[in-house]
This record gives C-alpha cells, structure tokens and sequence, in this order.
C-alpha cells in the first residue's frame, strides 16, 4: 500500500496554509512512486547526498521536499518558494537550485529538523 507520511515539520507547515491552499497543494501533489523514474523535470527536482535521494516537486508557489522510504513518500518540507530563494541570496550560491542545494549543508540540516 502506498501512502504519503508528513513529519511533524510538513505537517506543521501545511496546518499553517489556509485550508484551501492546502486543498489545492495536495491536489497537485498526485503521483505514484514509480512515476519518480520518468520525472517531469518541469516539477520534479532530484537532490542527493551521501547515498540519500531526496526530491523536490512544484506545486503552486510551494516547494515540496520528501524522500521515497518503504512506508511510503516521507515529505520533510513544504516550504513557500521566496523562503528558497531567499535561502539561495543570503547563502550567495552561483548554481542552479537543486545542484546548489544538494551541496549546501544548512539545507540537509533544515530537511532533517535541524533548523
């Protein structure tokens, strides 16, 4: 069975939209996981680091940010996309988003709830 897992952080994130963002987030937020090896990179972004995948998928102004476990898409992070290039400015990064995040430690600290 195939089911999306929100950590207390998502979650919390997501409590903090109005409902009918949240409505509408989720309803962009619909694939299977066997979709992720044909990705649209149009929404879709694929970040790694030490053997972990992690991946980014656009909907609306949000960015979501989950990871593919045996229980199912762990979502770590909805985060509202100006937060991310705001993150991008201050850390004054010359790359692309996902390549200039896979790389940068604060962001996996941020993912894990270290932030």
């Amino acid at each position: 069975m195939f089911q999306v897992i929100f950590n207390d952080t998502s979650a919390a994130e997501m409590s903090a939209l109005p409902k009918p963002l949240q409505l509408q987030i989720l309803s962009e937020f619909n694939f299977l996981p066997e979709d992720l090896d044909k990705i649209d990179p149009e929404k879709f972004g694929r970040l790694a680091r030490e053997g972990r995948k992690l991946f980014r998928y656009r909907a609306t102004d949000y960015r979501i940010y989950f990871e593919l476990t045996e229980k199912g898409l762990c979502v770590h992070r909805v985060l509202h996309k100006n937060s991310l290039k705001d993150f991008l400015y201050r850390s004054k990064l010359p790359l692309g988003e996902d390549e200039a995040l896979q790389k940068t430690p604060e962001f996996w600290d941020m993912i894990d709830g270290r932030r």
